[in-house]
């Protein structure tokens, strides 16, 4: 393994349970070690055919890395392991994992079954479901705010939107979980979601092909896009395929962490019910504070400089987005919870090129169930402990026991 002159080492593993369980003083530790720190239990799992592999905590670095595509590709893995050496274990992401030119066509089509004019058509048909789930549960008092509503919410609205059949919806998580899993390193949660995939990805293809969507979706204006020529109709289901992990979990993991942190910060979920036009707000601040989406990987695609410091070519970056979120360089008072803060320039959903495309979406979801939560639950409180699931590059929650008031 080269060494890299000025380059520090940070001995964390930034994919163990006990990280998971506490990432922020790791977090800590590689933001104010410097600007790129080194990361040998990463080096050790072989998946980089022997180039170094670095971490960047720090906003301004992260936003860098995000933003320059050109020396920072995505093509070789947004996960520990480098296609160059390794190939990957699903084909290379239609979006994620493509450079431009071809980003550039395909990221296209997917802004246009995603524009406003779309999103906007949607509103009122979010609204009303969410105010509705709102309705069954207060009858109940006490729920699962992850069962009961990160996952049953985004569950019911985004397949509907995206023109699927109601069969099979609970496929979309273990799908996406494998997804995720896929860009750390081969440990145990991977092999996890490895033997539930056959079944999970045979799914995936079949709901993408045209025949299985409504032609009023947004699955079906991809397809069409193919009818145009703009994409080719072999892509044309991928690119749906695409959309069923990016569009489910950031929602998820982020409307848990938002009813978590609201919860738990009763002065601040006062000051939603007060206001629930500070809805969107609240969600952003959920993101920027828990970071559902933790990790990504560039590979520098030429010898660059970084944070002061050379890398070669072939170099795996680790960009630890919810350190770059808490980054007091870039936010005042960064581990307080505020849903009055301008969340402006937080990464949670990425930055330039490959930003999240269904972060759109997530947002119109995250503003509309919070409102409506906001409007009928005067106070919103923890009944019992909440319990972690695992994920590679998620944070989330499995349980989170709530008690509506």
């Amino acid at each position: 393994m080269a060494e890299l002159a000025g380059v520090p080492a940070v001995g964390i593993d930034p994919f163990s349970l006990a990280f998971f369980d506490d990432p922020y003083p790791g977090h800590a530790l590689v933001r104010e070690t410097a600007p790129v720190v080194r990361l040998p239990v990463l080096e050790a799992h072989n998946l980089t055919g022997g180039r170094p592999v670095v971490g960047i905590g720090r906003h301004a670095e992260v936003q860098a890395v995000l933003m320059d595509w050109q020396r920072f590709p995505s093509g070789r893995g947004v996960g520990l392991r480098d296609y160059v050496a390794h190939p990957p274990l699903r084909g290379p992401g239609m979006i994620l994992e493509i450079d431009p030119p071809l980003h550039g066509q395909r990221r296209a089509v997917l802004n246009r079954a995603l524009s406003p004019a779309v999103v906007r058509a949607l509103r009122p048909r979010f609204e009303a479901a969410a105010e509705a789930l709102v309705e069954t549960l207060l009858a109940r008092g006490e729920i699962d705010g992850i069962a009961d509503i990160a996952e049953a919410y985004p569950l019911g609205v985004f397949p509907d939107a995206l023109g699927m059949e109601p069969e099979g919806r609970e496929n979309l998580l273990p799908f996406g979980n494998f997804v995720f899993n896929s860009m750390g390193p081969d440990n145990d949660l991977l092999a996890a979601s490895v033997a539930e995939l056959p079944p999970l990805a045979a799914w995936a293809t079949r709901q993408s092909q045209r025949d299985r969507l409504r032609p009023d979706g947004i699955g079906a204006i991809i397809h069409e896009a193919a009818d145009a020529g703009e994409i080719t109709h072999e892509e044309a289901p991928l690119l749906v395929r695409a959309l069923l992990s990016a569009g489910v979990d950031t929602t998820v993991n982020g409307l848990g962490a938002a009813l978590s942190c609201l919860a738990t910060h009763p002065e601040q979920w006062a000051l939603l019910h007060a206001n629930p036009g500070l809805a969107r707000g609240a969600f952003e601040e959920a993101i920027r504070f828990e970071s559902p989406v933790q990790t990504f990987f560039r590979t520098t695609g030429c010898d660059v400089e970084l944070g002061g410091v050379a890398l070669p070519e072939g170099t795996k970056v680790l960009m630890f987005l919810a350190a770059a979120n808490r980054d007091p360089r870039k936010f005042p008072d960064p581990d307080r919870f505020d849903i009055t803060r301008s969340a402006a320039g937080h990464v949670g959903f990425g930055a330039g090129i490959h930003m999240c495309v269904g972060q759109i979406l997530a947002r119109l979801e995250g503003e509309a169930m919070l409102a409506a939560l906001a409007r009928r639950v005067t106070r919103l409180a923890p009944a019992g402990p909440p319990e972690r699931r695992y994920n590679n590059t998620l944070r989330g929650l499995r349980r989170l026991p709530l008690r509506l008031g």
